[in-house]
């Protein structure tokens, strides 16, 4: 590791921490050149597949977007971020299993809708009315009423 005070090569690890979650490395070290300490971190690179949109285009997964996305429908609902946080992680999950290359943002979507529906009915209705472009009230009637059968 180059020391980012003087750009010598050579440091020593001083101290190494693990985080809580058990996910991220935390190392002191010290320069052999300069003798100035720094801290660096290391965690696992997570290659998600592409996501393709209905258009054709070809994006990034982003798990901020996907959380801002449920969260919306969450909004002043009775859930919980470690539930949220549970969901998707579910999801991102259901990603990297699915050993493809590339996902359309309609399965993602169908993954949102199954998690929104186990985490609260109100919320999946919200994203359904949204993602499914509803046309009318006749169209979200039946959404209503599916989600009750179903909630039985």
């Amino acid at each position: 590791m180059r020391c980012p005070f003087c750009g010598h090569e050579e440091t020593q690890v001083v101290e190494t921490r693990e985080s809580d979650e058990g996910d991220v490395i935390r190392r002191r070290r010290r320069c052999m050149g300069c003798d100035k300490r720094f801290t660096t971190y290391e965690r696992a690179e997570i290659e998600y597949p592409s996501i393709v949109k209905k258009d054709g285009r070809r994006t990034e997964f982003d798990p901020a977007k996907l959380r801002a996305s449920m969260t919306l429908a969450l909004r002043k609902r009775p859930v919980s971020a470690e539930a949220l946080d549970q969901a998707v992680s579910r999801i991102e999950t259901s990603l990297l299993h699915s050993g493809e290359r590339e996902v359309s943002s309609t399965r993602v979507g169908e993954w949102v809708m199954r998690e929104l529906k186990r985490l609260d009915k109100v919320a999946y209705i919200r994203f359904a009315s949204v993602y499914r472009s509803f046309d009318d009230v006749s169209e979200f009637m039946n959404a209503v009423r599916e989600t009750s059968r179903r909630g039985r």
